[in-house]
């Protein structure tokens, strides 16, 4: 990558662009604009905003991530875990004023983008890996719950208040089911029916446009709005104009731990599917300049008076699927939503509200991730109880504290793993040189008065108490007096100067016991510090093999008195 495309990564495939790739990169352009625009439209009511407000999200964020991002089917934009963090956010901050409501939302844009530009320049990507699939699996479902039960009052024609919580809005569903509006109810359900049938059935086809279309046509031949059906209404013409965010040093304190959060959870979303994506194209996207990317996006979100944004992982499949080669993909989605915001927003007056409901919820649906349950069922229980941590945290208590819990949760679990890390104790498959775990390979051979243990971590002072318990309650096992004791060192990557000091203390234990301590495979990084710290001539030399067999054969030498030199394939040298 050239040092221009390193910072301007549209160079690298603007200056090079293939005639071949135009027809394709149009077609997907246009596809996903299909979707964006009434996806657009039903986000920002999630969001606790006017429909409009999610075309503008619509229209200069893509053209920030284009310059800057080195995906090439990211299709950015308004997505629904983002809308709904902002509702949970702006809400409590706006006291029912739509004016403050608005300018709240403008600000997160604004203070979101800040944050992943900071954490991009100064190449923070690598903070997400502190946030664990089974984190994001169980927010995004808690989320896909919270979202569909809130659309429910609107699908129905109900009227419950926006701060019930998820509980809440079910019972007053049910206590309120005499109510239902029956031509709402019928719109809303209908589309609900529809985008499912089509998701299953005609994955290709845009859905979310067909049934704005119909809703629509329906609602205006109708007159359903004489009806009990809630219309959007009246929509402002034109491009959105550019605004500079109104910035107070009380609204940034009581809106950055918000933007903190979507910040990264759209970040960890957005990278997730653009390596996805990557992979399948057989090409690398830059962590780091992604931070940059979507940063510069949600800026230009601010400018144009919307809501952050992010990657859209329904739409970013779509993208691809519809033969995206690159990013002029999203140029091309980006000026279709111009042009719609220019003609057709007269049209949309008649759109029911119920409809853009109905997108809501399916879309929710998606974020459910019941196979991911499943699949952690059965093959890492730790991990499932780590996702029901976070999806339950999420539905309690709160969107932020859920995932302060899961992140929380995922590093005290490693800790722990750490600090208890698996070991095995070895013997030789007969016939062979080889050393496996008993506890997997029965017919493995142990030596008399030889414990030969591998421990699956590194050395470290958090694990060292472990080591020395296990060791003694190995020894406590033993059938025969123990006479000599071999690490196999091999899975050993890092050993810090508490631990060496704690080798002291055991190597001094067995010495004064008349036991023979060895390490077999031990790496030069780990090594090195034994040289440095002086372990390594205390032990001794020749109590460093180059493998487990070398080590048994010279402590079965040493024990039996048979032999006491050092063997010519013992080394501390890898």
């Amino acid at each position: 990558m050239t040092h221009l495309a390193r910072y301007l990564p549209i160079t690298s495939w603007l200056l090079r662009y293939r005639g071949s790739f135009l027809g394709q990169d149009l077609g997907a352009g246009l596809t996903t604009a299909c979707m964006l625009i009434p996806q657009s439209m039903a986000y920002a009511m999630l969001a606790g905003l006017a429909p409009v407000t999610g075309l503008y999200a619509a229209t200069l964020p893509l053209f920030g991530y284009v310059v800057f991002g080195t995906s090439r089917e990211l299709a950015v934009g308004p997505t629904a875990v983002l809308a709904l963090l902002v509702a949970h956010g702006v809400a409590p901050f706006a006291n029912g004023d739509a004016t403050q409501y608005l300018a709240c939302a403008v600000l997160l844009a604004f203070l979101v983008g800040l944050v992943q530009l900071v954490m991009g320049l100064a190449r923070a990507g690598f903070l997400t890996n502190f946030l664990a699939h089974p984190v994001t699996s169980g927010f995004a479902s808690a989320a896909g719950v919270i979202i569909g039960v809130s659309q429910l009052p609107q699908l129905l024609g109900l009227a419950v208040p926006a701060d019930a919580g998820p509980i809440g809005t079910l019972r007053l569903v049910v206590d309120h089911a005499g109510d239902v509006r029956p031509a709402t109810a019928a719109l809303g359900l209908g589309a609900v029916l529809a985008l499912v049938l089509a998701a299953r059935y005609l994955p290709r086809w845009p859905s979310a446009l067909a049934v704005v279309v119909i809703g629509t046509i329906l609602c205006w031949a109708c007159r359903l709005d004489q009806h009990g059906v809630v219309v959007v209404g009246p929509v402002s013409e034109g491009l959105p104009r550019l605004t500079v965010p109104e910035l107070g040093l009380a609204r940034v304190r009581a809106l950055l731990s918000t933007a903190l959060t979507i910040a990264f959870v759209g970040y960890v979303i957005a990278i997730a599917i653009g390596k996805s994506l990557a992979e399948r194209s057989r090409y690398d996207i830059d962590p780091n300049q992604e931070l940059v990317a979507l940063g510069a996006a949600n800026l230009a979100a601010s400018l144009v008076g919307a809501f952050p944004v992010g990657a859209g992982p329904s739409r970013s499949v779509v993208n691809t699927r519809a033969g995206a080669r690159t990013q002029l993909a999203s140029l091309v989605t980006a000026t279709v939503v111009v042009l719609a915001l220019l003609l057709f927003m007269p049209v949309l007056r008649f759109l029911p509200l119920a409809v853009l409901s109905a997108i809501v919820l399916t879309a929710a649906l998606s974020l459910i991730e019941v196979r991911e349950a499943r699949r952690l069922w059965r093959i890492q229980k730790s991990d499932l109880a780590l996702l029901m941590l976070t999806f339950g945290a999420t539905l309690a208590v709160g969107m932020e504290e859920g995932v302060l819990a899961g992140v929380g949760a995922s590093l005290t679990w490693f800790v722990i793993r750490s600090t208890h890390p698996h070991f095995a104790v070895l013997g030789r498959v007969p016939g062979t040189r080889v050393y496996r775990d008993v506890a997997h390979f029965p017919e493995a051979e142990t030596s008399p008065h030889i414990l030969v243990l591998r421990m699956d971590a590194q050395f470290y002072f958090g694990n060292m108490t472990f080591l020395r318990d296990t060791l003694r309650r190995l020894e406590h096992d033993m059938q025969e007096p123990l006479r000599a004791v071999i690490i196999d060192g091999s899975s050993i990557n890092h050993l810090d100067s508490s631990a060496d000091r704690a080798l002291v203390e055991v190597c001094s234990d067995y010495a004064s016991r008349g036991i023979y301590l060895y390490f077999a495979g031990a790496k030069a990084p780990v090594t090195g510090l034994m040289r440095r710290s002086g372990f390594l001539e205390r032990l001794g030399r020749e109590r460093f093999c180059l493998d487990v067999a070398d080590a048994v054969s010279h402590a079965s030498a040493v024990v039996s008195g048979a032999a006491s030199a050092e063997p010519p394939h013992c080394s501390d040298r890898e």
